[in-house]
């Protein structure tokens, strides 16, 4: 057994010695730069002749040109459009093109089409009304999509291609080379879908009565955008993700039936044959009306018209320059008015169209919101460029298309309204006549970003609404997206995520961008420099295509900010602004010697009887305890002799010695860096307010500590008082810590009495 005993404390003594190598050959590891603030070069395209390290573009920049020519014939006995166009393919590039792309967006509904195939579908509803239960289980899916029936070289001969889902391809005998045209020929047809049977973003609304709202784009089969960046940008339509479009000029015919009113992008060719003396009189007067919108077809006409049907057709007569797309709407239902909205200077029309159905909301607030768009916008972008901009009032719908924008806000049939409806509709009307801006001009890809427009769209949209509004509930503040940014990650993405794979693409796309954009500008840049750094963007990027890149470099050039912590943080992660104050400590002046002055003292070798009387010592001052020997600054003779040794210059630039002092220790649990707001409430009850850059996180990015020495009593810090960073926890932001009320205490007091 002693045997034994030795034995095992001969193998402790052998391991422990092992132990002690092995911990001595330990190496410290390295690790890559997390730091918060390192600069984004690992994640930004290197800048080159066609994309400069400013964000602007450079000289080597290039971009395509595509001009239509089309007929178009609606037929409203079969719901059907047929169509044909004459195409030029400007190669601007320096690149020989084999082949040239086309988007056949309305492939996307047709019978064989993959979308509705990639929804995950189950039977978590337990029950079913009639209605729903014949649209889920017996009816037949919708037959749309494009019918190719020719496409042809421009000399009438075929002209080969390969169809690929939503996008064709064409097949070039000979590679197009730079500075090359080519033109060629598709004729096509496509049954129209209801919007409310078959959904959609362009499509048909039937009414009782028998009538139709046309509201029709992605009509044509149009060319992808080929770039410096992406070459072609030819990823399938999958119903979400918009659309990448070259600019170009447009001729286009548009045959309907002869009772209609109809509206579209360009500039209308001939009035005289489509349109009556008297509406036409009527649009004159409404060119210099910059007040109230005139009546060029009134309700009464409206009505009228709708209960008769024209078997004669009218050919209206479109052209539009520097455009990537057309729309167009059609009905014998408009009501139609119209108001000119000054453009430094220059008269732009701002229109609306809209059936019975839409008033008295739409005569109300529909011109005058797209008149305060085109205004509020060209301020913070730049001068809207277009002749005019038009409103069609759609059940179910919000999309947008240069110059024109089909929009939803419908009243009880009885008229009536809630607030609810009107803000819904001011700020579909608002956000869809912005996308005039972006992406319709400043050219984003869609396809691919979808924040570059519905994000910076939806934040100048919030400007624009409160500007309309000062009580307009935006919802795309930064407190608004509380909720979503502290959810189930695991249904999070980041901003810079392709739209087709978002979790929650409202809140991804649309909210958090405008909530981000609104928190730089008045939180971060402030106004005026972030104004001239936004609107340099957009002036530099009108009728061209942007990248992200070029976003950030050129608020970053134009305001000589450094914004790389912000595009990561906010943009490249999902991570959450949480800020809070970790705790307080107060301070007072003796001359006694503390603790932690003789702790010091040791470590340094210092004898603090050496040098009484001429020292003035910090004591923490505890909880609830009556603070000893507890001087004011004014006793200390060693002070004032000092201050009496100094020139009167120098005693002139002394302020009157603090009486309090306090160290406040911040705490980040978040993820992001931001800054730190802060109010102080003093004992008389006014306040005072403090903001530190980001940029104090720069060494320490869990906790630091900052010293306030005030005349005054501190009695409340309180962190983001207007909550301005979509902090996710407010239950740390005040010191002493804010009790919460409970839900039955709320309860008692709203019934109390």
């Amino acid at each position: 057994m002693k045997k034994l005993k030795y034995c095992f404390f001969a193998v402790v003594l052998i391991s422990t010695s092992l132990f002690a190598q092995n911990q001595e050959k330990v190496k410290p590891q390295g690790h890559t730069d997390q730091n918060k603030f390192r600069q984004m070069k690992d994640v930004l395209a290197t800048p080159n002749e066609t994309r400069t390290a400013s964000g602007a573009p450079g000289y080597a920049y290039t971009q395509q040109k595509v001009d239509y020519v089309m007929d178009i014939r609606l037929d409203e006995d079969q719901n059907k459009i047929y169509g044909s166009e004459k195409i030029t393919y400007h190669n601007n590039s320096k690149d020989h093109l084999e082949y040239l792309w086309v988007q056949l967006d309305q492939n996307t509904r047709a019978k064989d089409s993959k979308s509705p195939d990639i929804e995950s579908e189950n039977f978590n509803d337990p029950f079913a009304g009639p209605e729903y239960f014949v649209k889920s289980n017996l009816k037949e899916r919708f037959d749309g999509g494009f019918n190719i029936e020719a496409v042809k070289n421009s000399d009438g001969s075929d002209l080969s291609y390969l169809i690929n889902r939503t996008m064709m391809r064409i097949n070039l005998v000979k590679p197009l080379a730079p500075g090359e045209t080519f033109k060629f020929s598709v004729k096509w047809n496509y049954n129209i879908n209801d919007i409310n049977e078959d959904g959609g973003r362009s499509g048909l609304e039937r009414f009782p009565d028998g009538n139709i709202n046309y509201t029709i784009a992605q009509f044509y089969p149009r060319l992808c955008v080929y770039d410096n960046v992406e070459g072609w940008q030819n990823m399938q339509f999958w119903g979400r993700s918009e659309f990448a479009l070259e600019f170009g000029e447009f001729d286009v015919k548009l045959t309907v039936p002869a009772d209609h009113i109809l509206e579209a992008t360009g500039d209308l060719q001939n009035a005289k044959e489509v349109l009556t003396k008297e509406q036409i009189k009527r649009y004159e007067t409404a060119k210099k009306s910059f007040t109230d919108p005139v009546f060029i077809v009134t309700q009464e006409e409206a009505e009228a018209t709708e209960k008769q049907r024209s078997t004669e057709t009218k050919t209206w007569h479109f052209k539009a320059n520097k455009v990537r797309d057309f729309a167009f709407a059609t009905s014998r239902k408009y009501i139609w008015d119209a108001m000119a909205v000054k453009i430094n200077g220059r008269a732009v029309m701002a229109i609306s169209l809209y059936p019975k159905e839409g008033n008295p909301l739409w005569e109300e607030h529909s011109t005058r919101v797209v008149a305060n768009t085109l205004e509020e916008y060209s301020k913070l972008t730049f001068d809207y460029p277009y002749s005019k901009a038009v409103s069609v009032h759609s059940e179910r719908q919000g999309m947008e298309y240069p110059m024109i924008c089909f929009n939803y806000g419908r009243p009880n049939p009885d008229g009536t309204y809630s607030e609810r409806t009107k803000r819904g509709m001011i700020g579909v009307i608002t956000h869809e006549v912005g996308h005039n801006f972006f992406p319709m001009i400043v050219n984003s890809d869609e396809r691919q970003w979808t924040w570059m427009d519905e994000g910076l769209n939806s934040f100048v949209e919030t400007l624009a609404e409160l500007d309309y509004d000062p009580n307009y509930v935006t919802g795309n503040l930064p407190k608004d997206i509380v909720p979503y940014m502290s959810g189930d990650q695991s249904h999070i993405s980041p901003i810079m995520s392709q739209g087709d794979y978002v979790y929650q693409f409202g809140p991804n796309a649309y909210t958090k961008p405008a909530a981000v954009l609104y928190m730089l500008r008045h939180t971060i840049m402030g106004p005026e420099l972030f104004d001239h750094a936004f609107r340099t963007y957009s002036k530099r990027w009108m009728f061209k295509h942007p990248t992200p890149a070029d976003f950030f470099r050129t608020m970053e050039d134009a305001s000589a900010m450094d914004l790389d912590w912000f595009w990561r943080g906010w943009f490249y992660t999902t991570d959450v602004s949480d800020i809070g104050v970790k705790g307080v400590k107060k301070y007072y002046l003796t001359d006694k010697p503390t603790e932690k002055a003789e702790e010091a003292a040791k470590k340094y070798n210092i004898n603090l009887k050496d040098y009484k009387g001429r020292l003035i010592y910090y004591a923490e001052e505890k909880e609830g305890v009556s603070p000893k020997n507890a001087k004011n600054a004014s006793e200390f003779k060693v002070l004032e002799a000092y201050k009496a040794s100094l020139t009167e210059a120098q005693r002139s630039q002394l302020k009157e010695a603090p009486k309090y002092f306090y160290e406040v220790t911040f705490e980040k649990p978040g993820g992001l860096v931001m800054p730190i707001i802060l109010e102080l409430t003093y004992e008389d009850g006014t306040k005072e307010r403090k903001t530190y850059p980001a940029q104090i996180w720069r060494y320490n990015e869990n906790e630091v500590t900052k010293v306030f020495k005030t005349q005054k009593a501190i009695t409340n810090f309180e962190i983001d008082p207007d909550l301005e960073t979509a902090d996710i926890d407010t239950s740390n932001n005040s010191w002493p810590r804010k009790v919460e009320e409970s839900s039955f205490d709320k309860f008692k007091e709203k019934i109390k009495g």
